[in-house]
């Protein structure tokens, strides 16, 4: 920055999110919704038969029904209005649902988490200014911040997402956010998913439209009475997949890698995406590849301790690194890819040998 634009942003504060319950935002990560025109996979069952003309919408003894019925269930906890909800401010929607409460007229018997999960939230809507109006023009250019927090526990247990729109990238305006009244001080999300369980990695497709979430689970009907004690954790990793699109999981959750530490000491395990396969660690000392297509498990990867992380090489998806804490990296090949190349290292020996005579 030169001397003559020193009153000019360089950059610019876009949110300031609120944290509750000594939570923290990790896995900071951005995706571009201009990719989902062109996906590199149709994960959604319903999606790739309306992509095939002249198919029925369901077919016989296809798990689509189950699935359906799965996400009307799912669906209709969340079709419940939230106190403070509209124009009604945060701290009058909470008195409100109290009193409600009390008096015997909330519309339905909730749960002590459930409770806790209403609370949480009306209070992470205080001084909380709400979300911009998407244009009516397309939002292809909009982009998508993705994180983890959580409002029951210091774990993080939910994904937190955020539009960035096209008119908020800019250095223009105030940078501290001054413009704001006190009740505004803080960005409300546009969505949240909540995971019922420790968040350890998140990783997005290569066409940004599918987000890959390791968790692992907390008991099912499990009651979160101090931030600083989350519920126990499992021993199984459970792979989730979220399409970015609707907001929904999209394929059964995989359990085929292991972690036995407890939360206070859990792992953080990287997980990675390319067009065809899925990698992640785990603390069983192996690493793991699944096809994307029907989550079979192709190569488990032997180190000597945890597996922290993983990635696949950008121009070569058959060609996958893992990091571990027996303080190595190990690069690995496809079976296939080593038969492509000992093919061309036989092509061009023969070329060679030819010349020579």
């Amino acid at each position: 920055q030169g001397v003559e634009s020193e009153n000019v942003n360089v950059v610019k504060r876009l949110f300031k999110i609120q944290n509750l319950n000594a939570s923290t935002i990790r896995t900071v990560m951005v995706a571009d919704c201009s990719r989902y025109d062109s996906p590199d996979l149709l994960l959604d069952y319903e999606e790739q038969l309306a992509a095939a003309p002249g198919r029925p919408a369901t077919e016989p003894g296809s798990d689509s029904e189950e699935e359906e019925a799965k996400a009307k269930q799912s669906a209709e906890p969340a079709a419940r209005e939230l106190p403070g909800d509209g124009d009604v401010p945060a701290e009058a929607g909470l008195q409100q649902f109290f009193d409600d409460l009390m008096g015997g007229r909330v519309r339905a018997p909730l749960s002590e988490a459930e409770l806790e999960s209403r609370v949480a939230e009306l209070f992470v809507r205080t001084r909380t200014k709400p979300p911009e109006l998407l244009p009516t023009a397309s939002t292809s250019s909009t982009k998508y911040l993705i994180f983890t927090t959580g409002c029951l526990t210091y774990s993080p247990h939910q994904i937190g997402i955020k539009r960035i729109l096209p008119h908020q990238m800019t250095t223009a305006g105030p940078v501290l956010g001054e413009e704001r009244r006190s009740d505004e001080f803080f960005d409300s999300l546009d969505h949240v998913i909540d995971i019922h369980g420790h968040i350890i990695g998140m990783g997005l497709s290569p066409d940004h439209r599918y987000l890959y979430v390791n968790s692992r689970a907390w008991p099912r009907d499990c009651v979160i009475s101090d931030p600083m004690q989350p519920p126990p954790i499992a021993e199984e990793i459970d792979l989730h997949v979220f399409d970015l699109k609707t907001m929904k999981e999209v394929k059964r959750a995989l359990r085929a890698h292991r972690a036995y530490t407890p939360n206070e000491e859990c792992f953080f395990i990287f997980l990675d995406v390319s067009r065809d396969f899925v990698a992640s660690g785990a603390e069983d000392r192996h690493g793991y590849i699944w096809e994307r297509h029907y989550n079979i498990c192709l190569a488990k990867l032997q180190h000597d301790n945890v597996v922290n992380s993983v990635a696949f090489s950008p121009v070569e998806q058959e060609l996958l690194l893992t990091a571990s804490d027996d303080s190595t990296i190990k690069v690995w090949r496809s079976p296939r890819a080593l038969r492509r190349r000992r093919a061309a290292r036989a092509r061009l020996f023969s070329c060679l040998m030819n010349q020579s005579s």
